[in-house]
């Protein structure tokens, strides 16, 4: 398989085995990503290729760009552990490590506690056997009303 190419700058090479591209993602997110996807007994895992553009002007990734992708992981979990469209609520980030441009990126999550109305979720980003980053995060789960 080809690369992705996205500009003349943006090559990502194959993904890692068995990620695939994620699709039908809201234009923020398509816009950050290309973002990928795989599940595996039932945990799903997502991971993005540090790009240049990913990157402030030392070639690390950006805080803004692994906050935007813990947002969406911990949205995710929040959705599938309790239904409903997550709206973010608050989100904690505290950055361990740093990343550069060329790595594969790979985020965990998990929903800790959740109700009809609102998921606590926790995640972490990591690259090469180190974590990057971790999250909290908690959402509204918004359920259309009864007319």
């Amino acid at each position: 398989m080809a690369p992705l190419q996205l500009t003349d700058n943006d090559a990502v090479p194959d993904p890692p085995a068995g990620f695939v591209l994620s699709r039908g993602r809201g234009p923020f997110t398509t816009h950050n990503g290309p973002y990928f996807h795989r599940e595996s007994e039932g945990v799903l895992q997502q991971a993005f290729f540090a790009l240049p553009r990913h990157c402030n002007g030392f070639g690390l990734i950006h805080g803004g760009m692994l906050s935007a992708f813990l947002d969406g992981l911990l949205a995710g979990a929040a959705a599938r552990a309790g239904g409903g469209t997550p709206v973010t609520m608050q989100l904690s980030v505290n950055f361990l490590d740093m990343g550069r441009a060329g790595e594969w990126v790979f985020g965990d999550v998990s929903a800790t506690k959740v109700s009809r109305h609102i998921a606590f979720v926790e995640g972490r980003v990591h690259a090469q056997g180190r974590d990057i980053a971790r999250a909290t995060g908690v959402f509204k789960l918004m359920r259309p009303r009864p007319v």
